[in-house]
């Protein structure tokens, strides 16, 4: 069965190029969410095997929501993604439990190695 991923970000077109990548390396991606809250509500109903988190988002950041997350299953597998290499986020989101973070623009073989790395 192919792993199932949630893919959160606030612009359509990241959705977009992620879903394109996940599915041409044969990942089914089960849902998309455009802010935090969106993610929080679309992880309880649909379970995803990992999910793909934008870290700055309107309403909520991907950092707040990847903490609610990780109160409701501790053993979730979220990647975070951001424009901005800032130092202070990626370490924020790792100590929040992230597992991994790829930079925006994304490059295919970045994207799928850290999925693959978190889905073991």
């Amino acid at each position: 069965m192919a792993n199932r991923i949630l893919i959160v970000d606030d612009a359509a077109f990241m959705r977009m190029m992620i879903r394109d990548i996940l599915t041409k390396n044969g990942y089914e991606v089960c849902g998309e969410a455009n802010d935090g809250a969106q993610a929080i509500e679309k992880y309880k109903e649909l379970k995803p095997d990992l999910i793909t988190m934008d870290i700055t988002m309107p309403e909520m950041d991907g950092i707040q929501a990847l903490k609610e997350i990780k109160k409701i299953e501790p053993n979730a597998k979220v990647i975070m993604c951001s424009a901005m290499g800032q130092q202070a986020m990626v370490i924020d989101a790792i100590q929040a439990g992230a597992k991994d973070f790829i930079v925006k623009p994304f490059q295919a073989d970045r994207v799928i190695e850290a999925i693959k790395k978190t889905l073991g």
